[in-house]
Protein backbone atom coordinates (compact mmCIF):
# COMPACT_ATOMS: atom_id res chain seq x y z
CA UNK A 1 0.00 0.00 0.00
CA UNK A 2 3.05 2.32 0.84
CA UNK A 3 4.23 2.17 -2.91
CA UNK A 4 0.80 3.27 -4.04
CA UNK A 5 1.79 7.03 -2.17
CA UNK A 6 4.30 7.13 -5.07
CA UNK A 7 4.31 8.49 -8.64
CA UNK A 8 7.68 8.38 -10.85
CA UNK A 9 7.67 11.65 -13.05
CA UNK A 10 9.60 12.47 -16.91
CA UNK A 11 10.31 15.79 -18.11
CA UNK A 12 11.09 16.97 -21.21
CA UNK A 13 11.60 20.72 -22.48
CA UNK A 14 13.82 23.59 -22.84
CA UNK A 15 16.38 25.34 -20.37
CA UNK A 16 17.98 28.67 -20.39
CA UNK A 17 19.86 31.12 -18.99
CA UNK A 18 19.71 34.94 -17.27
CA UNK A 19 23.00 36.53 -16.59
CA UNK A 20 25.85 38.96 -17.79
CA UNK A 21 25.68 37.17 -21.65
CA UNK A 22 22.96 38.45 -23.60
CA UNK A 23 19.39 39.95 -22.68
CA UNK A 24 15.58 39.59 -22.87
CA UNK A 25 15.94 39.32 -26.99
CA UNK A 26 18.61 36.28 -26.35
CA UNK A 27 15.98 33.83 -24.69
CA UNK A 28 14.84 31.74 -27.46
CA UNK A 29 18.63 31.43 -29.83
CA UNK A 30 19.48 29.96 -26.01
CA UNK A 31 17.12 27.80 -25.66
CA UNK A 32 18.65 23.96 -25.23
CA UNK A 33 17.10 20.86 -25.15
CA UNK A 34 16.45 19.62 -21.61
CA UNK A 35 15.28 16.09 -19.67
CA UNK A 36 14.69 14.81 -16.02
CA UNK A 37 13.48 12.16 -13.93
CA UNK A 38 11.99 12.19 -10.51
CA UNK A 39 10.14 10.61 -7.77
CA UNK A 40 7.35 11.81 -5.81
CA UNK A 41 5.96 10.81 -2.65
CA UNK A 42 2.02 12.52 -1.87
CA UNK A 43 1.50 13.56 1.75
CA UNK A 44 -2.44 14.01 0.70
CA UNK A 45 -4.31 15.24 -2.50
CA UNK A 46 -2.63 18.31 -2.38
CA UNK A 47 0.63 18.26 -1.37
CA UNK A 48 3.45 16.58 -2.62
CA UNK A 49 7.20 16.13 -2.16
CA UNK A 50 9.82 15.21 -4.85
CA UNK A 51 12.86 14.67 -5.76
CA UNK A 52 14.36 15.37 -9.36
CA UNK A 53 17.61 14.95 -11.58
CA UNK A 54 17.28 17.44 -14.14
CA UNK A 55 19.80 18.04 -17.10
CA UNK A 56 20.43 20.61 -20.04
CA UNK A 57 22.39 23.30 -21.07
CA UNK A 58 22.78 26.67 -21.06
CA UNK A 59 24.91 29.37 -22.92
CA UNK A 60 24.97 33.21 -23.70
CA UNK A 61 26.70 35.75 -26.43
CA UNK A 62 27.34 39.18 -26.78
CA UNK A 63 26.68 38.85 -30.37
CA UNK A 64 23.24 38.58 -29.18
CA UNK A 65 22.83 41.23 -26.99
CA UNK A 66 23.08 44.98 -27.08
CA UNK A 67 27.18 45.02 -25.02
CA UNK A 68 29.04 43.65 -28.17
CA UNK A 69 31.96 45.52 -27.87
CA UNK A 70 33.50 42.32 -24.76
CA UNK A 71 32.16 40.01 -28.07
CA UNK A 72 31.70 36.99 -24.88
CA UNK A 73 30.15 34.12 -24.95
CA UNK A 74 30.09 30.50 -23.30
CA UNK A 75 28.15 27.69 -22.95
CA UNK A 76 27.66 24.87 -19.94
CA UNK A 77 26.15 21.71 -19.29
CA UNK A 78 24.12 22.21 -16.14
CA UNK A 79 23.13 18.91 -14.08
CA UNK A 80 20.82 19.55 -11.43
CA UNK A 81 19.27 17.25 -8.27
CA UNK A 82 16.50 18.73 -6.34
CA UNK A 83 14.19 18.15 -3.08
CA UNK A 84 10.90 20.02 -3.67
CA UNK A 85 7.74 20.63 -2.25
CA UNK A 86 4.61 20.92 -4.43
CA UNK A 87 1.47 22.23 -3.81
CA UNK A 88 -2.21 21.65 -6.24
CA UNK A 89 -4.74 23.98 -5.90
CA UNK A 90 -7.26 21.68 -6.46
CA UNK A 91 -8.02 17.96 -5.44
CA UNK A 92 -7.46 16.26 -8.74
CA UNK A 93 -8.99 13.37 -7.87
CA UNK A 94 -12.29 15.48 -8.14
CA UNK A 95 -11.27 18.30 -10.74
CA UNK A 96 -9.32 17.44 -14.15
CA UNK A 97 -7.45 20.31 -14.37
CA UNK A 98 -5.46 22.30 -11.34
CA UNK A 99 -2.92 24.88 -11.00
CA UNK A 100 0.08 23.63 -9.19
CA UNK A 101 3.19 25.61 -7.44
CA UNK A 102 6.68 24.16 -6.46
CA UNK A 103 9.33 25.46 -4.16
CA UNK A 104 12.85 23.52 -2.95
CA UNK A 105 16.23 23.19 -2.56
CA UNK A 106 18.79 21.81 -4.95
CA UNK A 107 22.87 21.57 -6.12
CA UNK A 108 23.98 22.07 -9.91
CA UNK A 109 26.97 21.68 -11.38
CA UNK A 110 27.96 23.55 -14.55
CA UNK A 111 31.49 24.17 -15.74
CA UNK A 112 31.75 26.94 -18.54
CA UNK A 113 33.32 26.55 -22.07
CA UNK A 114 33.93 28.85 -24.93
CA UNK A 115 35.34 28.52 -28.45
CA UNK A 116 38.51 30.68 -29.53
CA UNK A 117 38.73 32.74 -32.50
CA UNK A 118 40.17 29.64 -34.03
CA UNK A 119 37.04 27.51 -33.18
CA UNK A 120 38.89 25.63 -30.45
CA UNK A 121 36.78 24.55 -27.31
CA UNK A 122 38.65 26.13 -24.43
CA UNK A 123 37.63 25.63 -20.62
CA UNK A 124 37.06 29.25 -19.40
CA UNK A 125 37.34 27.76 -15.66
CA UNK A 126 40.79 26.90 -16.62
CA UNK A 127 41.43 30.25 -17.53
CA UNK A 128 41.20 32.43 -14.59
CA UNK A 129 39.86 35.56 -16.57
CA UNK A 130 38.89 37.63 -13.87
CA UNK A 131 42.36 37.06 -11.66
CA UNK A 132 40.97 34.10 -9.71
CA UNK A 133 43.42 32.80 -7.82
CA UNK A 134 45.98 35.51 -7.56
CA UNK A 135 44.57 38.92 -8.08
CA UNK A 136 43.83 40.85 -5.00
CA UNK A 137 40.80 38.08 -2.87
CA UNK A 138 39.74 36.84 -5.85
CA UNK A 139 39.20 32.82 -5.49
CA UNK A 140 38.23 30.73 -7.72
CA UNK A 141 34.87 29.66 -8.11
CA UNK A 142 32.94 26.26 -7.33
CA UNK A 143 31.86 24.31 -9.67
CA UNK A 144 28.92 22.48 -7.37
CA UNK A 145 26.72 25.13 -5.93
CA UNK A 146 23.11 25.64 -4.56
CA UNK A 147 19.95 26.86 -6.05
CA UNK A 148 16.47 27.71 -5.38
CA UNK A 149 14.31 25.97 -7.52
CA UNK A 150 10.86 27.39 -7.50
CA UNK A 151 7.97 27.94 -10.57
CA UNK A 152 4.63 26.20 -11.38
CA UNK A 153 2.10 25.56 -14.01
CA UNK A 154 -0.75 23.49 -15.13
CA UNK A 155 -1.68 19.61 -14.18
CA UNK A 156 -4.16 17.41 -16.18
CA UNK A 157 -5.52 14.26 -14.28
CA UNK A 158 -5.70 11.48 -17.11
CA UNK A 159 -7.30 9.39 -14.39
CA UNK A 160 -5.98 8.37 -10.72
CA UNK A 161 -3.05 6.96 -11.52
CA UNK A 162 -1.49 9.40 -14.67
CA UNK A 163 -1.05 13.17 -14.99
CA UNK A 164 0.25 15.35 -17.55
CA UNK A 165 1.53 18.93 -16.64
CA UNK A 166 3.32 22.06 -18.14
CA UNK A 167 5.63 23.23 -16.18
CA UNK A 168 8.02 26.58 -15.76
CA UNK A 169 10.65 26.00 -13.38
CA UNK A 170 13.27 28.94 -12.35
CA UNK A 171 16.31 28.49 -10.22
CA UNK A 172 18.00 31.27 -8.62
CA UNK A 173 21.84 30.62 -7.80
CA UNK A 174 23.74 32.19 -5.46
CA UNK A 175 26.88 32.24 -8.09
CA UNK A 176 27.15 35.08 -10.70
CA UNK A 177 30.43 33.00 -13.01
CA UNK A 178 28.02 30.44 -14.67
CA UNK A 179 29.05 32.21 -17.41
CA UNK A 180 32.38 33.29 -16.55
CA UNK A 181 31.84 36.93 -15.87
CA UNK A 182 31.01 38.93 -12.78
CA UNK A 183 33.58 41.84 -11.71
CA UNK A 184 36.44 44.23 -13.73
CA UNK A 185 38.98 43.30 -15.72
CA UNK A 186 42.20 42.27 -14.62
CA UNK A 187 45.80 44.31 -16.11
CA UNK A 188 46.30 42.30 -19.32
CA UNK A 189 50.37 41.75 -18.28
CA UNK A 190 49.39 40.88 -15.28
CA UNK A 191 46.95 38.25 -16.70
CA UNK A 192 48.74 37.03 -19.54
CA UNK A 193 52.04 36.63 -16.41
CA UNK A 194 49.98 34.46 -14.72
CA UNK A 195 47.56 32.63 -16.91
CA UNK A 196 49.04 33.17 -20.58
CA UNK A 197 48.40 34.70 -23.38
CA UNK A 198 45.41 32.48 -24.21
CA UNK A 199 43.42 33.65 -21.24
CA UNK A 200 44.15 37.29 -21.89
CA UNK A 201 42.72 36.99 -25.73
CA UNK A 202 39.43 35.47 -23.77
CA UNK A 203 38.96 37.58 -20.86
CA UNK A 204 38.26 40.39 -24.08
CA UNK A 205 37.47 39.36 -27.44
CA UNK A 206 36.70 43.41 -28.81
CA UNK A 207 39.87 42.60 -30.61
CA UNK A 208 38.05 40.10 -33.04
CA UNK A 209 35.34 42.42 -34.13
CA UNK A 210 37.23 45.91 -34.51
CA UNK A 211 35.75 47.21 -31.34
CA UNK A 212 38.98 48.22 -29.78
CA UNK A 213 42.08 47.46 -27.23
CA UNK A 214 41.88 45.40 -23.82
CA UNK A 215 40.04 47.57 -21.55
CA UNK A 216 42.14 49.16 -17.97
CA UNK A 217 42.56 47.22 -15.10
CA UNK A 218 39.51 47.47 -13.02
CA UNK A 219 37.31 48.27 -15.62
CA UNK A 220 34.10 47.08 -15.75
CA UNK A 221 33.48 43.52 -16.87
CA UNK A 222 30.11 41.96 -15.64
CA UNK A 223 27.71 43.03 -12.87
CA UNK A 224 28.23 40.87 -9.79
CA UNK A 225 25.16 42.59 -7.90
CA UNK A 226 23.28 39.98 -9.99
CA UNK A 227 23.91 36.50 -9.21
CA UNK A 228 23.01 34.45 -12.66
CA UNK A 229 19.64 32.43 -13.20
CA UNK A 230 18.95 29.25 -15.22
CA UNK A 231 15.29 27.71 -16.11
CA UNK A 232 14.12 23.99 -16.96
CA UNK A 233 10.80 24.48 -18.79
CA UNK A 234 8.28 21.66 -20.43
CA UNK A 235 5.89 19.24 -19.73
CA UNK A 236 6.24 16.28 -17.56
CA UNK A 237 4.30 13.38 -17.34
CA UNK A 238 3.81 10.88 -14.03
CA UNK A 239 2.46 7.61 -13.37
CA UNK A 240 1.82 5.95 -9.77
CA UNK A 241 3.97 3.11 -8.55
CA UNK A 242 1.77 0.24 -7.86
CA UNK A 243 2.74 -2.98 -5.16
CA UNK A 244 3.03 -5.99 -7.57
CA UNK A 245 -0.38 -7.43 -7.91
CA UNK A 246 -2.09 -4.64 -6.24
CA UNK A 247 -4.70 -2.50 -7.24
CA UNK A 248 -4.52 1.36 -7.18
CA UNK A 249 -5.52 2.97 -3.79
CA UNK A 250 -8.83 5.03 -4.25
CA UNK A 251 -9.75 7.35 -0.98
CA UNK A 252 -12.73 9.00 -0.67
CA UNK A 253 -12.67 12.58 0.99
CA UNK A 254 -16.68 13.04 1.61
CA UNK A 255 -18.19 16.20 2.98
CA UNK A 256 -20.82 15.77 5.67
CA UNK A 257 -23.65 18.53 6.36
CA UNK A 258 -20.99 19.52 9.81
CA UNK A 259 -18.46 20.75 6.60
CA UNK A 260 -16.18 17.96 8.56
CA UNK A 261 -14.72 15.12 6.73
CA UNK A 262 -14.92 11.36 7.02
CA UNK A 263 -12.44 8.43 4.49
CA UNK A 264 -14.00 5.99 3.54
CA UNK A 265 -12.72 2.29 2.43
CA UNK A 266 -11.90 2.23 -0.86
CA UNK A 267 -14.76 0.09 -2.83
CA UNK A 268 -13.43 -2.74 -5.01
Amino acid sequence: MQAQSFFTSFFAGVSNYKGDLGDGNSVLPNSHPAFGVGCLYEFNHRMLVRLDGTFGKVSGSDKLSRNRDRNLSFYSKINEFSVSFEYVLFDLYDYKVSPYAILGVGRFNFNPFTKNKNDQVVNLYEQNTEGQGFYKDRKAYKLTQTSIPFGGGLQWAINDDKRLAIVVGIRKTFTDYLDDVSTTYVDQALLTEKRGSNAASLAYRGGEVGAGSYPRDGAKRGNSNNKDWYSFSGISYRVRLKARGAKARNIRVDKISNNKSKTSCPKF
